[in-house]
């Protein structure tokens, strides 16, 4: 990249200083942006994270996707270090649902990526990766569904990250890629471990 960016010196160095972020699903939705690293909210931070955690999976290179802040706006860089291609993101927030609410975690899905696609048509969204937050744990929906039931849009790819369980300290993250291949969106399931200092991916289709 010809510009100068901030990321974190490793995975595992950024999953520890993302650790009280994951705890507080209020700062994940409300928190203030972090001047140090281009703006980007904890949320922003985390879903870069677990995307690069996934991709990484599949890799040797434990290494080999990176996230930094974005200079010129973004909700941050994805770098896949070993090609130095990049992809600039864009993120939209599904927030918990309100205790006396029901939520439909499909049909919300889609309208943020139509929320998304209407602020800025493809001037906006053209050649940008859009990362769908979901702070909840309830809920159950399919990414193969969702990803056939995409409104009509100008993003490079979609992903859904969300929270899947938070018990007994260990934290399950669901992460897709709405981009159906061979009939399947690519779908992990990651465990960060109580400590925080380690996590586990498992490919589940």
């Amino acid at each position: 990249m010809r510009h100068r960016t901030t990321r974190f010196k490793s995975m595992p160095v950024a999953l520890r200083e993302l650790e009280p972020f994951i705890k507080c699903g209020a700062h994940l939705e409300t928190g203030k942006p972090f001047k140090q690293f281009g703006d980007l909210r904890s949320r922003e931070l985390l879903a870069n994270w677990l995307i690069c955690a996934a991709i990484n999976s599949e890799h040797d290179a434990k290494e080999q996707m990176e996230f930094h802040s974005d200079p010129i706006g973004g909700d941050g860089i994805i770098v896949d270090s070993k090609t130095n291609e990049t992809w600039s993101t864009e993120h939209v927030l599904v927030p918990m649902p309100r205790s006396n609410a029901t939520s439909d975690v499909e049909a919300s899905i889609v309208k943020a990526v139509d929320g998304k696609q209407k602020k800025g048509g493809a001037a906006y969204a053209s050649g940008k990766t859009l990362v769908v937050f979901l702070n909840s744990g309830g809920g159950e929906w399919k990414p193969n569904r969702v990803a056939k039931n995409l409104p009509a849009h100008d993003f490079g790819t979609v992903w859904v990250v969300g929270l899947c369980s938070a018990e007994d300290g260990e934290y399950v993250y669901g992460v897709a890629n709405l981009h159906v291949e061979g009939g399947n969106a690519p779908t992990w399931v990651i465990h960060i471990a109580k400590d925080f200092t380690s996590w586990r991916v498992r490919r589940v289709q």
